[in-house]
């Protein structure tokens, strides 16, 4: 299938739906940085990434407006979607001056299900032949990502722009819960309590212990393989305590199946297995709270309707017009 990437049409005015919700969560976040100036690390810098990346929104949108192809489109696109990278870790910056809830969300574990399934399950299944399919699992969830969003540009580019605004709102409204709701996951909380306290079901608060300690705390330890090795390094490179209910690795990935099951029945069948071991790993790592895959899984339906609507009410316009003759 040609794409023509490069064919010049008649351009869109304006920003694109993704950059205008990217641009909104940036201001949100900017006037709670101001209104939390005094007790964060570094909220100067915050600010001039945020000046940064909006100024960068608008440059890309001037380079469209010179060369208007589906090439250039896809950038503008594709960098909003690549910034995701850069809003997860930002969120530790606001909920660090706010006390540690993993307690809590520990001790409802406990209530319901009368253990720590994150431990239970890693402790009787540490062999490779398991922990290597659920690590590679967890991996590639950035990968199904990409996989879906470059499936819509190929072959649904009508409904390209809807696929990217509904998965950077919906990981922006995650992310706002994760501000506001400071919880780590057992693989930063349960190395601070000690495995005795885990074991016998007691679960202290920390206040503040992540505020003045963000390392990554690699916990558990199975039978090394390379999958497991590539993801305690990107931990090591990208992970903070934060993020962890719900679960937006299961949020996202249950819209991307919904996506891909409305774009490709077969698309849909050659993602399940990985989505399967995906949803299986975050629990299994130590990520997450069982509570908190089931909330993720949830969630994603909700967000899913709620977004589309948005997108439909308030951003939905045609990327262009027709071709330049």
């Amino acid at each position: 299938m040609a794409l023509n990437l490069f064919k010049r049409v008649e351009s869109r005015k304006g920003l694109f739906a993704v950059e205008k919700i990217s641009l909104i969560y940036n201001l949100l976040t900017t006037i709670l940085i101001l209104f939390l100036f005094q007790r964060m690390d570094h909220p100067v810098q915050m600010l001039v990434d945020r000046a940064a990346i909006a100024c960068m929104t608008f440059l890309l949108m001037y380079v469209y407006r010179l060369a208007p192809c589906k090439f250039s489109a896809f950038v503008r696109i594709a960098i909003q979607m690549s910034l995701l990278s850069y809003w997860y870790p930002d969120t530790f910056e606001f909920n660090r001056v706010l006390p540690n809830l993993d307690h809590a969300f520990a001790s409802a574990e406990q209530w319901l299900f009368g253990c720590q399934p994150a431990i239970m399950f890693s402790h009787h299944l540490p062999q490779m032949w398991v922990s290597e399919p659920l690590n590679m699992g967890y991996f590639f969830y950035y990968p199904m990502m990409a996989i879906v969003a470059i499936y819509y540009f190929i072959h649904r580019y009508d409904l390209f722009e809807k696929l990217s605004f509904v998965l950077v709102g919906c990981f922006f409204i995650y992310y706002f819960i994760y501000i506001f709701v400071p919880c780590a996951g057992p693989q930063f909380y349960f190395p601070v309590i000690g495995e005795e306290n885990v074991a016998q079901g007691i679960f202290p608060a920390i206040g503040d212990y992540f505020d003045h300690n963000s390392e990554v705390l690699l916990a558990p330890e199975y039978d090394r393989g390379f999958f497991y090795n590539l993801v305690k390094t990107s931990q090591q490179v990208g992970e903070r305590p934060t993020a962890a209910f719900p679960s937006s690795h299961v949020g996202i990935s249950t819209i991307l199946m919904i996506m891909a099951w409305r774009a490709s029945r077969k698309l849909f069948i050659g993602l399940m297995p990985f989505y399967l071991l995906l949803c299986m790993a975050t629990v299994y790592i130590q990520a997450h709270y069982l509570i908190d895959s089931i909330a993720g899984f949830l969630s994603a339906f909700a967000l899913y309707i709620l977004v589309t609507k948005m997108f439909k009410k308030w951003f939905a316009v045609p990327m262009f017009k027709q071709p330049v003759q």
